[in-house]
């Protein structure tokens, strides 16, 4: 039976507002090809500041700012700097992160800690990743005791042999089923476009490329509307001879900045800030690198049992699709088909990218807009895999719901 309250601890952290650019495909053709990293990030924050305009900027205590390969125009302290260039006062701190594909999501978790236990009042949390400049692992010299000690399976150094051994250990979750999921998923995006759920949250950037001018980017670039199970059946499987995994049914390379806002909740409303949603609990936990892509079951196990609650109290989830197969493995543990209502209601990275470290605050943008437009839905979860074996997963409450704040 669903639990009617769940527990709390420390003061209440809400999400005031998320924001993030268009996410681009990662290379020379790609919609950012020339443009900065740290300048995605800019236009998010200043965009935070001009949808809250009841928010003084020097009431900010800290911007986190994460980012898996931590150099170049991603590098230097990047909450920091990106503060600065957005116009921030000198007095307000910032820090850089990494967490590789939970980044942002550890922004969050992060800095709210901070403010639950008082030493923050508002932050800044966001992420960014810019693939096209920045090659995940690039410039990365892993230590030889993990493969000498055999610390690590080598397969763990490759994202998509983990998804391929995930395939192996979960030999239900076949190619047909993949593709099929990720089908749905290009649909389910191609709808909330149409209906209009995903433009409000994006943030136009002003791109320029040799020989071609200026351009107002206003749509993410990676979506295959109209995608079919025979399109998918026909790719390559370039992790492995006869495998499962490929370009269709897992997220591709990509580029693109998010930032939120968050408060304690006495702050929000003393400012006059609109809470979106309120955290519950957070979780992160580790796994056997070679099948990082089931991390989010034991990270959303753990939350759910700090928070007092069980899968069934959960209305809305909003999974990274990093690959297919790793989405369906946490549907099966939990019981959930692989077409319920519950999960991804706009779609998901299979669709619509996924720059690594930027990519947990979308999930919680969406996640937040899905609150508004259903406040049928107390609690949702955001959950996504990271690699070198780890897994994540966040309750939010809707401030929406009948029983909220009870």
């Amino acid at each position: 039976m669903p639990t009617t309250n769940p527990r709390r601890l420390g003061r209440s952290v809400v999400f005031v507002d998320g924001v993030r650019t268009p996410f681009g495909k990662a290379g020379s053709k790609g919609i950012y090809a020339d443009t900065r990293a740290d300048d995605l990030v800019v236009q998010c924050i200043r965009e935070l500041m001009r949808r809250n305009p009841s928010l003084p900027a020097e009431r900010i205590d800290d911007v986190a700012i994460a980012a898996t390969t931590q150099t170049g125009d991603q590098g230097l302290t990047l909450g920091r700097t990106a503060g600065l260039l957005s116009g921030l006062p000198q007095s307000v701190p910032g820090f850089a992160i990494d967490r590789m594909c939970a980044g942002a999501m550890t922004a969050v978790t992060t800095t709210a800690s901070g403010i639950g236990v008082g030493a923050y009042d508002v932050v800044v949390a966001g992420g960014v990743e810019h693939m096209g400049h920045h090659p995940m692992g690039e410039g990365a010299d892993p230590n030889p005791r993990f493969m000498s000690e055999r610390l690590v399976d080598p397969a763990a150094l490759n994202m998509g042999n983990t998804a391929e051994n995930l395939h192996d250990r979960f030999p239900e979750i076949t190619k047909e089923r993949a593709d099929r999921y990720a089908v749905g998923s290009q649909n389910k995006l191609a709808a909330a476009y149409e209906a209009g759920k995903i433009q409000p949250d994006l943030v136009p950037v002003s791109t320029k490329k040799a020989g071609e001018g200026w351009r107002l980017q206003t749509a993410d670039e990676p979506p295959r509307p109209g995608t079919t199970m025979e399109d998918l059946a026909a790719l390559r499987t370039p992790f492995r001879a006869h495998g499962r995994v490929t370009a269709g049914n897992a997220a591709g390379l990509n580029d693109g900045a998010t930032a939120s806002l968050l408060a304690a909740e006495e702050t929000a409303q003393e400012l006059g800030l609109t809470a979106k949603m309120r955290l519950v609990s957070f979780a992160f936990a580790g796994v056997a690198p070679e099948v990082m892509g089931i991390g989010p079951v034991p990270a959303a196990e753990k939350a759910l049992r700090l928070a007092g609650l069980s899968i069934d109290d959960i209305g809305l989830f909003e999974i990274n699709e990093a690959f297919a197969v790793q989405v369906l493995s946490f549907l099966d543990h939990f019981g959930i088909a692989d077409d319920d209502a519950r999960v991804n209601r706009y779609g998901g990275a299979i669709a619509v990218g996924h720059p690594l470290a930027s990519s947990g605050v979308r999930l919680m943008t969406q996640l937040a807009r899905q609150f508004e437009e259903d406040p049928s839905v107390r609690f949702g979860m955001t959950a996504m895999c990271i690699g070198l074996g780890m897994g994540a997963a966040v309750i939010w409450e809707n401030p929406h719901h009948a029983d909220y704040g009870n």
